[in-house]
């Protein structure tokens, strides 16, 4: 299967923060687009998520450009590009947590980061921390990450409902991160994608400041191109406080489509 992309993104500092600690990437060639929203000491923050984003981005490219992707791990049930994403954001925590043991200045220093990976007719996403992945599918707006956050570990045994979640003043508090520890376990999904499909990456600098119900209307506004979209969830978020670094990827399903192989190219797979 081959897919068709569009793709937007934007990042803001948000109208009380000195400074933007969120970091958005993407390697729009192998589909692969990255958000990652840093914590620390003064400026350290803004350098866990550039090294934590740069490395996912960079080893995923070179194993792309090398490696047989066309295997499946047969302990996982993941395919090769999945297992190599999760590999990348695994390296890219020691890189962050080497940094942070060897400069003084970015001693503690952590960031979360949610990736997203385009593949044939799948949208492979990992994640750490508590930025998120959306997917818009036939108008309904659905979440597909699970936030690692003490919020969301006494919502899952009961402490809190789902509304008393949303009305929480302890939203904030990650359970993981990458850079803070030597490991992390990093989550990783595969999800079938559709015709038509609008995915998007946020840090929590958005989802504090809108609920669901107000980013589904504005993903669904009629007649604007993505960038436009995008734009207005940043504007929005800080219209309604902007407490937090803002940060947001939108990337939709064009087409989706099982290529035309001609005669001679079957021919040569028989023999390939």
């Amino acid at each position: 299967m081959k897919h068709e992309i569009t793709a937007a993104a934007c990042t803001h500092t948000g109208r009380i923060r000195g400074h933007n600690e969120d970091t958005i990437g993407e390697e729009s060639s192998i589909g692969l687009y990255v958000l990652a929203d840093g914590m620390g000491g003064y400026n350290a923050g803004e350098v866990a998520s550039d090294l934590a984003v740069k490395t996912t981005l960079s080893i995923v490219r070179e194993a792309f450009s090398r490696q047989l992707l066309t295997t499946t791990d047969r302990l996982s049930g993941l395919m090769r590009p999945s297992i190599i994403l999760r590999d990348a954001i695994l390296r890219a925590n020691k890189i962050v947590h080497l940094s942070s043991k060897s400069q003084s200045n970015c001693a503690g220093m952590g960031t979360t980061i949610v990736a997203m990976m385009f593949y044939t007719d799948k949208v492979i996403v990992a994640h750490v921390g508590d930025s998120r992945l959306y997917r818009l599918r036939h108008g309904h707006l659905q979440q597909l990450t699970i936030d690692h956050s003490l919020l969301q570990e006494l919502v899952d045994r009961g402490f809190y409902s789902e509304e008393e979640a949303l009305q929480s003043t302890n939203k904030n508090f990650v359970t993981r991160a990458l850079g803070v520890e030597n490991t992390v376990e990093v989550d990783v999904r595969e999800h079938q994608m559709e015709s038509g499909d609008l995915y998007m990456l946020c840090s929590d600098g958005l989802t504090d400041m809108l609920d669901d119900a107000q980013i589904e209307s504005i993903l669904k506004t009629p007649g604007q191109s993505l960038k436009d979209i995008v734009q207005s969830l940043i504007d929005s978020a800080n219209t309604a406080g902007g407490r937090d670094n803002i940060s947001a990827v939108l990337a939709h399903v064009d087409q989706l489509y099982m290529p035309v192989i001609s005669l001679l190219d079957r021919i040569r797979g028989w023999f390939s």
